[in-house]
């Protein structure tokens, strides 16, 4: 089943200690294009998450927005640079001595200055914290992806029922066509008959005559082609895997059999026809644009 674009899917969890938040969107784009927002010190995380994703999307340009808190369980150790915190009490003292302010400096009020602390962490266990953030991503893929399938369902019905719509119109030029030679037969014989005065008329000129007007306008190589383009647009359209540009090539092949068709018969109701055709296939290329 095809599979649109667009899309959007995320999942939060807690794994090991840590809140891991996964968000993906996305929208239509020639080609797998792949934006990745990982915290500064978990960049080792974008490729992972890059190679993740590549394993089950093809087209489309998408966005991932990653975050994870901090390890409950990690210890960290909270150290004091004695040097600046000595140089801020100094200076706090001199403040108070010179401006005859009361001494109340306290902890508390030294502790304001964040620099005179160090927190030091272990270094991250890479392999552990790209297993917890894969647990997460997995299920916002997957969340993803039933987004993505849900719409390429709404895409196919569409497409599908615009493609009947077409066909059933291919058959109509079929039936016509063969109308428009005897007319033009009847037209024929009609105005030599006027023309000799009901003289004998070169029954085998006639002949002759109608069966160059009816190569000239002869289309059933043209359908039976843009049928064949059907037929094989469809198998495409119920395969596997990104089909969107696949279809949009086969689609640029309908058009020239259609165009094709137009120039060769000129005839109004035919002419119709034509641009009824021509106007859903380019409904059809605007919905095969959102096709992955």
């Amino acid at each position: 089943m095809i599979k649109s674009m667009t899309g959007y899917g995320n999942c939060r969890k807690i794994v090991d200690g840590r809140e891991i938040n996964v968000e993906l969107r996305s929208v239509n784009h020639r080609y797998l294009e792949i934006s990745c927002k990982v915290p500064k010190e978990m960049n080792f995380l974008e490729e992972k998450i890059k190679s993740a994703i590549k394993q089950s999307v093809f087209r489309g340009k998408i966005d991932i927005y990653v975050s994870v808190g901090a390890d409950e369980n990690e210890q960290a150790i909270v150290s004091v640079n004695h040097a600046l915190a000595s140089g801020y009490l100094q200076a706090l003292r001199e403040i108070a001595e010179k401006y005859q302010l009361p001494d109340d400096i306290t902890v508390m009020s030294l502790s304001r200055y964040n620099d005179i602390f160090r927190l030091t962490k272990p270094p991250a266990d890479e392999e552990k914290l790209w297993n917890s953030v894969k647990a997460v991503l997995d299920e916002a893929v997957v969340r993803f992806l039933d987004m993505r399938t849900a719409e390429g369902e709404k895409l196919y019905k569409d497409i599908t029922e615009r493609c009947v719509k077409i066909l059933s119109l291919v058959d109509k030029i079929e039936q016509k066509s063969p109308e428009i030679v005897e007319s033009y037969r009847k037209k024929l014989t009609d105005k030599i008959n006027e023309l000799l005065d009901d003289s004998t008329v070169d029954e085998q000129r006639i002949i002759t005559e109608v069966a160059i007007f009816a190569d000239k306008i002869a289309v059933d190589e043209e359908t039976v082609r843009l049928k064949s383009h059907f037929d094989q647009f469809t198998h495409i359209l119920n395969g596997s895997g990104a089909v969107g540009r696949k279809t949009d090539f086969i689609l640029q092949e309908m058009n020239r059999e259609t165009n094709t068709i137009g120039s060769k018969i000129q005839d109004i109701l035919i002419s119709h026809t034509v641009v009824e055709i021509k106007s859903e296939l380019e409904k059809i290329r605007e919905q095969i644009q959102n096709i992955e």
